[in-house]
């Protein structure tokens, strides 16, 4: 019985399936091959499908076409390929051969079958340097940015970044003080014992989160990890280039407006939050409409949604960019951008249809974060938004994504739409009120008539 069904293959819109009519180029089919032993989707590996293609019926629906290939070319491609997969992918890969009949008799098809392995392989092109390929949607691309830390990662040939030691940085460049306030916060900080023992390599705080530290191999020095100087370091921006927030506020509904407020922030992670929480609390306001009796306040935003969706921008961050964390006010909505791609695994479809499982671009710093009581540790975050948004009468909010960054936009209560805002630089006329007395030139004469001087009450 064979290995593969070719019509089930055709039958399902697979990622794991590529299909090469004529091999025109057999570095493809290698490529492909690598590409499905990294399993950068983790569905297991693929299949490739040499001498058949799928191609659209009279009706408008795919049908499997099995051109095959001669036994001459069947050979050949077949000798090719397991040479170059042995030879240029490193580590090498084996993969499995099927041989299948096409619909004509003097023709087989050649079918690849490569199961995902635990390496991240790489492939070298003729006259081209290795690179790391993947399989996005049904097409294989070279892993670049991104992908490639995603894929190195899942792998284990790379930590994610927040566990990476830093290696400029030395305990040093921690601020005690603040990690003992975090501790003690955590309920894990004793006087007897002082935060030193925290700093040794192997002590962990929990099973999920690496040690604070690190010590090298060579020179034995501790390295702090980078979670640890974003969370703990007296001045991390030192270390991490894009580790600041910037907060600005235009009274209008774009940045055309002259008149605008923009801060700065720097510091560590945790007075970036509760800085930025000061800002986004600014803006919780409530309007109160005493011709609404069923509903007279209106929360202009939860305070809740704002602070969820900036403790997420701030943690979910790719902190190897050295672009900041960017939060916008507008007098009718409000503007998150979190530079960074979507984590791997996470999709702007699931985002939207609220259907995201939880994923953590670091881990550590979650944890510390969630621990700390800044953030949920079990993936809410997404649906908190929501729920408060809807609970309090809000729009929904909006997400959208690109290669190099997430934004997240709250739009304002409908009641603070119709509300016009005036700008700073042109301040309202007032109007002079006439006094109460007149100060006409009858009303001033009427008032000499009415009132004698004091010189004639003295002569009478």
């Amino acid at each position: 019985m064979p290995l593969v069904d070719l019509q089930e293959l055709a039958r399902r819109e697979s990622e794991q399936t590529e299909w090469k009519k004529d091999v025109a180029d057999i570095d493809d089919v290698v490529a492909t091959l690598s590409a499905l032993a990294n399993d950068l989707q983790n569905l297991g590996g693929g299949y490739v499908v040499c001498g058949a293609a799928e191609q659209k019926g009279r009706n408008g629906f795919p049908t499997l076409v099995r051109t095959g290939l001669s036994a001459a070319r069947f050979r050949e491609v077949e000798g090719t390929v397991l040479t170059r997969c042995r030879e240029r992918v490193s580590p090498p890969i084996t993969p499995l051969i099927e041989e299948l009949p096409s619909d004509n008799a003097d023709r087989r098809i050649l079918v690849f079958i490569q199961p995902a392995t635990g390496h991240a392989h790489t492939y070298r092109k003729q006259n081209e340097s290795a690179k790391h390929y993947v399989r996005v949607g049904r097409t294989t691309i070279e892993a670049r940015n991104g992908l490639l830390r995603d894929l190195l990662v899942r792998k284990g040939a790379m930590e994610p970044w927040d566990r990476r030691p830093c290696n400029a940085a030395t305990v040093n460049d921690l601020d005690l003080l603040v990690l003992r306030d975090a501790l003690q916060r955590m309920g894990v900080f004793s006087l007897d014992h002082g935060v030193e023992p925290y700093l040794v390599e192997g002590v962990q705080l929990s099973p999920f989160v690496p040690s604070i530290c690190v010590a090298e191999p060579l020179t034995g020095v501790l390295r702090p990890r980078n979670y640890a100087v974003l969370l703990f370091g007296r001045e991390p921006q030192r270390f991490v280039s894009g580790a600041f927030s910037i907060y600005s506020s235009y009274p209008g509904q774009d940045r055309s407006d002259p008149v605008a407020r923009r801060f700065e922030i720097a510091g560590t992670l945790l007075d970036q939050a509760r800085r930025l929480q000061e800002l986004l609390d600014a803006e919780a306001v409530t309007l109160f409409d005493k011709t609404n009796r069923k509903a007279p306040n209106a929360e202009k935003y939860p305070r809740r949604a704002l602070q969820e969706a900036m403790i997420n921008a701030l943690a979910h961050r790719d902190y190897s960019l050295p672009d900041p964390t960017r939060l916008t006010s507008f007098s009718n909505r409000i503007e998150i951008i979190s530079p960074g791609s979507l984590p791997y695994g996470v999709t702007l479809d699931d985002l939207r249809k609220r259907a995201v499982t939880p994923r953590w671009r670091n881990q550590s710093l979650a944890w510390f974060l969630s621990r700390l009581q800044l953030a949920q540790a079990e993936g809410q975050g997404i649906l908190t938004i929501r729920r408060t948004m809807k609970a309090v009468g809000c729009p929904p909010p909006r997400f959208d994504a690109t290669e190099v960054s997430v934004s997240c936009i709250l739009r304002a209560h409908p009641r603070f739409r119709m509300i016009k805002i005036s700008s700073p630089a042109k301040p309202a006329k007032i109007k002079k009120r006439v006094p109460k007395t007149g100060s006409s030139k009858k009303q001033r004469s009427s008032r000499k008539k009415a009132t004698p001087s004091p010189k004639r009450n003295r002569r009478g």
